[in-house]
């Protein structure tokens, strides 16, 4: 397994102290988990045997816009994502191979929206007690953090991933996992 860094990527913050209630925005209501009830900001959390570099507070999390993410050469079989979605969304991973190849890999998040059930088959890696409005907290909303796999299929060398351009899409981090 190998986490990868985010960092360089990172445009949005979903993430907020009950103190700084106005200084996200996850959607367009300006919505955001409280970051007291997740992993340390900057930990990694392990979510199904799956290690993820938590992100960092503030600036948390990457709104897709087709950022190409630059990962270790090498023969992954499996992207591992952390993140969620403004609505249920599936949009297309594009797989970039050290032959200037690219393929398309469905990326499948569901709602972060409260009591959702997956929808696309990932794990629930977390579930908040409540959900932070812009001026107040929401005792009885609970969102989630989905854990989803992405399987890489041609067994080539990846050297890059470029997310889709689908702003309702929120990743909090990735994990390459090789074959055994």
């Amino acid at each position: 397994m190998r986490p990868i860094s985010l960092v360089p990527h990172l445009n949005n913050t979903g993430l907020t102290d009950v103190d700084g209630l106005g200084g996200g925005g996850f959607n367009i209501w300006g919505n955001t988990f409280p970051a007291s009830e997740l992993p340390p900001a900057g930990g990694t959390a392990v979510v199904g045997e799956v290690p993820f570099l938590f992100p960092v507070a503030g600036v948390d999390n990457v709104r897709c816009r087709g950022q190409r993410v630059e990962i270790p050469p090498g023969r992954w079989d499996w992207v591992h994502v952390l993140g969620a979605a403004e609505r249920r969304t599936e949009d297309l991973l594009e797989v970039c191979y050290a032959d200037g190849s690219v393929r398309g890999q469905w990326l499948r998040m569901s709602d972060f929206w409260p009591q959702t059930e997956p929808r696309f088959g990932e794990v629930l890696a977390f579930r908040c007690r409540h959900m932070h409005y812009p001026r107040h907290v929401q005792r009885t909303t609970s969102p989630s953090i989905w854990a989803q796999r992405v399987p890489l299929t041609v067994p080539s060398d990846v050297v890059a991933l470029v997310l889709p351009d689908n702003p309702a899409l929120h990743v909090f981090a990735l994990t390459l996992q090789a074959a055994e």
